[in-house]
């Protein structure tokens, strides 16, 4: 027992991520709550550049707007907006990048299933549920948490639930196999973000956060997306038959592939 747990570290190193690239689900209404949430986090992130380009010092700049968990334990009241405000902030280009991907792909979806003012809700809570995850973990950490990662990891769960055997398109993460399977992979949605939880769990519990980036409010964003996306699908027509979203996308997929 003892030998496997010693040998978990290198067997997680051996696990290729996946980076998901489009879903193929198709949507019954525009997503523009889901849109106007990854507009928001750009404006955000150029306003980020902005400010450190006047010479805003990071320093003054993280105690102003993003989460820090010593700060928020100290000063509850005062910092409360920074729950809130460290949502849409990121720590650099591929932060961003990698977040507003994941939001792209999947929560359009997730919108549509849901409805437009009860995605909105969702998304805060799963991004609310992450920040106390972080805190609970190590209320007294001066390390910024910024990310949109938390509230996303809720849209994750929420899919994932709602729509397991999705097809998702992946990078083919070992590129020798490229020679016998190709640049893109086709695998269904449980594996796609089961392999994200499994990865960020195992961060969480066995590194610190790192760079302003903290997995654990990952793992919090998941869970409780998963306790509660149930909740927002209260009252809304479940996609239970999955092949009526099949049928819909397959001459989508038919008209690429030609």
């Amino acid at each position: 027992m003892f030998s496997v747990l010693r040998l978990l570290p290198s067997l997680m190193r051996l696990l290729p991520p996946l980076t998901p690239i489009r879903d193929h689900l198709p949507t019954r209404s525009f997503a523009f709550v889901n849109y106007g949430i990854i507009a928001a986090n750009v404006v955000v992130f150029l306003y980020q550049l902005s400010a450190m380009a006047s010479g805003v010092s990071d320093e003054a700049f993280a105690r102003q707007w993003y989460l820090i968990p010593r700060q928020l334990t100290h000063d509850p009241i005062g910092a409360a907006p920074t729950i809130f405000s460290s949502m849409f902030m990121h720590g650099s280009i591929t932060h961003i990048g990698g977040n507003m991907l994941f939001l792209w792909i999947f929560g359009d979806n997730v919108e549509d299933a849901m409805g437009h003012g009860r995605y909105v809700v969702f998304y805060l809570l799963g991004g609310l549920c992450a920040a106390a995850a972080q805190v609970l973990a190590d209320p007294s950490s001066t390390v910024p948490m910024v990310g949109a990662s938390g509230a996303i990891s809720a849209v994750l769960a929420a899919y994932v639930f709602l729509y397991p055997r999705s097809p998702i398109t992946v990078i083919n993460p070992v590129f020798i196999l490229w020679i016998f399977w190709g640049i893109f992979l086709y695998l269904p949605a449980w594996v796609v973000i089961g392999e994200f939880f499994v990865i960020n769990l195992w961060d969480a519990l066995a590194n610190q956060a790192q760079g302003g980036v903290a997995f654990m409010a990952h793992v919090g964003g998941f869970v409780g997306g998963t306790a509660t996306y149930g909740l927002f699908m209260q009252g809304r027509p479940r996609m239970n038959g999955y092949g009526r979203w099949q049928r819909l996308a397959e001459p989508r997929k038919r008209r690429e592939w030609t």
